[in-house]
């Protein structure tokens, strides 16, 4: 059969498959160019982006997937995500202005709040609370 368009002997391969990636590489071109970043979107740029997403997304589900762990739990839920975030120091700062819902806040007591330590020791009563 030699007529146009492509032989249907070979089997489609995407080029998230190509790229070994679990991304969409399609769908990203697609945004890329329906967004108007730039006139012209080059065959590796979508590629390389989606390779960036998945790797942060990995980093991101690996940290949350201990936290809940740490926390006996088997499901990862949005505090998970929010205690795995802020502990990272370069996740922190790249994610620094982002909220995430019902994540709540990292449990942190300020020093100046705690009580203070009196050296009260057995059999020397006295010397905690002298002004001397």
């Amino acid at each position: 059969m030699s007529g146009r368009g492509k032989s249907s002997g070979k089997k489609t391969v995407s080029r998230s498959s190509k790229a070994g990636l679990q991304f969409p590489v399609g769908r990203i071109a697609r945004f890329l160019k329906a967004g108007k970043y730039a006139t012209r979107v080059g065959a590796g740029a979508p590629v390389y982006l989606a390779a960036v997403l998945e790797y942060l997304a990995a980093e991101v589900l690996e940290l949350a997937g201990n936290a809940s762990r740490d926390n006996k739990k088997t499901r990862i839920v949005p505090r998970h995500i929010q205690l795995a975030v802020r502990n990272d120091e370069e996740l922190s700062r790249l994610l620094g202005q982002v909220t995430i819902a019902n994540g709540g806040v990292l449990p942190n007591i300020h020093t100046v709040l705690l009580p203070k330590k009196t050296g009260v020791t057995a059999g020397k009563p006295g010397k905690a609370g002298s002004p001397e």
